[in-house]
């Protein structure tokens, strides 16, 4: 019986302790605390940014098919052997060049489009005096849904700065 008792009063103290420690913690965030989720998936599906850049991709894509088709056709008409196996070398050499060359700009380009994004959910965070943002997919429940906030700023086209053009007035 008196492990019984002993049991009971450790587990009360225990409860106790870890209610006050509970409590001391929450105290520590402002009542005006504001959290806001993005559903980062969706953003980057709206993003302008991201429709162009799957656009050039594509255009890129066709054409080192174009240039596959017209390497094979070139080395199918050679009749000397150690002129096709030059010729296939050389294509080879240049077509793993076009695909690094197109890998790399694609990487650039992907990690300026998640800057940009991530930059704008900082922005839109900031004027709605949110304290905290999250992934929506790590919410449970809670927070302001920014999401609709976010998409309608990045689904604005990018548009390059046009030089400016000086006319000469005539008298």
């Amino acid at each position: 019986m008196k492990n019984g008792v002993k049991f009971l009063t450790i587990a009360l103290a225990a409860f106790a302790i870890g209610f006050t420690a509970n409590n001391y913690a929450i105290s520590d965030i402002p009542a005006n605390f504001k959290v806001a989720t993005v559903d980062i998936q969706e953003v980057v599906a709206s993003s302008a940014q991201v429709q162009d850049l799957k656009k050039e991709q594509q255009l890129k894509t066709d054409e080192l098919v174009k240039f596959v088709e017209k390497a094979r056709k070139d080395v199918s008409m050679q009749k000397d052997e150690a002129k096709k196996k030059s010729l296939e070398e050389k294509y080879t050499k240049e077509l793993q060049a076009k695909r690094e060359k197109m890998e790399k700009d694609y990487i650039e380009k992907l990690q300026k489009i998640d800057e940009s994004i991530s930059n704008t959910v900082k922005a839109q965070a900031k004027l709605g005096n949110y304290d905290l943002v999250l992934a929506k997919g790590v919410v449970l429940s809670g927070g302001e849904d920014i999401t609709p906030l976010v998409i309608n700023v990045v689904k604005q086209p990018t548009t390059k700065p046009k030089a400016k053009t000086t006319t000469k007035k005539r008298r």
